[in-house]
């Protein structure tokens, strides 16, 4: 269900019916659809109109935004998508919601592996997809993401679907980096070192390795960190396992985003740039390194020190763009192998 949520109490609001959409647009706005827990991003857009005096207005779902926008076509009050992902990202640009949003200030902060090459979308931050070893059972140190095919992890992997977005993001890498024939090759090797079939999500990775149902867990970086400060309940999961930082042979660790696209019909396109530009500002980067325990993606922002004390991170140079052109692919071998059966 999605909800909307003004987080300055002035104006009038976006009013939803049935029958359409109206805006009550306004030079002092800016409306953001997303995919992110409003609890995890209210701290942002409070210290964003704080320091503009620009209102965020808020739609928030966990799926069908992109539908949503294109239903509701030139009369949407949508100026910016923010959301998790290149999967995310890819099927906006897709549907055909989005325009370039041609900054000058994204171009120069954000590393051009990290922004669209047609500009519809630019990272914000980072996660990394990496494992949960158990701290009693697995002494190695370094894992590659090719030996997790190995047969020697036979019965000791878990993860969630294949066919979720965050594991579709890793295959997609494989089959970018080495073809569809051997991604197909290393899918069959993981899927026969699985403890069980994929289930739950990355938290309950780190739950079942505790659990001793497994060895190691496939989880991105900020769950390990939020079970660990956050969740009381959880922390023993953390506790019971240590982040091990996979890279490619050849490569680094793989790498995906959180990002902004720019409604193709966006009503305060100009509040909607500014408020993209200063999410790759300091002041946002910060935030988001410790409220939210993903990478900075402008340089010299500091790291959270949970987050550090995984060891450094050498991110994947592959361009998300090359990513999301492997999606489809990824997602049929997923299918192909009966990697969730």
């Amino acid at each position: 269900m999605m909800k909307f949520r003004a987080l300055t109490a002035t104006a009038a609001l976006l009013c939803f019916v049935s029958t359409g959409v109206t805006t009550a647009s306004a030079s002092s706005e800016v409306n953001v659809y997303t995919y992110r827990e409003t609890k995890l991003i209210q701290p942002l857009f409070d210290a964003f109109t704080a320091d503009t005096g620009i209102k965020v207005n808020i739609v928030s779902a966990s799926s069908g935004l992109e539908q949503r926008i294109k239903a509701e076509g030139a009369n949407s009050p949508a100026d910016v998508l923010l959301t998790v992902d290149i999967g995310r990202m890819d099927e906006a640009v897709k549907a055909g919601v989005t325009q370039p949003i041609k900054s000058d200030v994204i171009d120069e902060i954000v590393p051009p592996q990290y922004r669209d090459p047609d500009g519809h979308w630019a990272g914000i931050s980072m996660r990394a997809r990496v494992i949960y070893a158990s701290k009693d059972r697995v002494e190695q140190q370094a894992i590659s993401y090719e030996e997790l095919a190995d047969p020697k992890w036979k019965g000791k992997i878990c993860l969630r679907s294949g066919q979720h977005i965050y594991n579709n993001g890793l295959f997609a890498a494989y089959v970018a980096k080495y073809g569809e024939a051997k991604a197909e090759e290393w899918l069959r090797g993981l899927k026969a070192n699985l403890a069980q079939k994929p289930s739950g999500g990355d938290r309950e990775a780190a739950r079942d390795v505790a659990a001793g149902k497994c060895d190691i867990g496939i989880g991105n970086t900020y769950y390990w960190a939020l079970m660990m400060n956050r969740d009381p309940d959880k922390k023993p999961w953390a506790e019971a396992t240590r982040v091990v930082l996979p890279t490619f042979a050849g490569g680094g660790t793989h790498v995906n985003l959180s990002g902004v696209l720019l409604a193709k019909h966006a009503p305060n396109r100009a509040n909607g740039v500014k408020l993209i530009e200063w999410l790759a500002g300091e002041k946002a980067q910060q935030l988001y390194a410790d409220q939210n325990y993903e990478y900075p993606i402008r340089p010299g922002v500091a790291i959270n020190p949970t987050i550090a004390g995984y060891g450094r991170l050498n991110a994947d140079p592959l361009p998300i763009s090359k990513i999301a052109a492997n999606r489809k692919a990824a997602s049929a071998l997923v299918d192909k192998v009966g990697f969730d059966n």
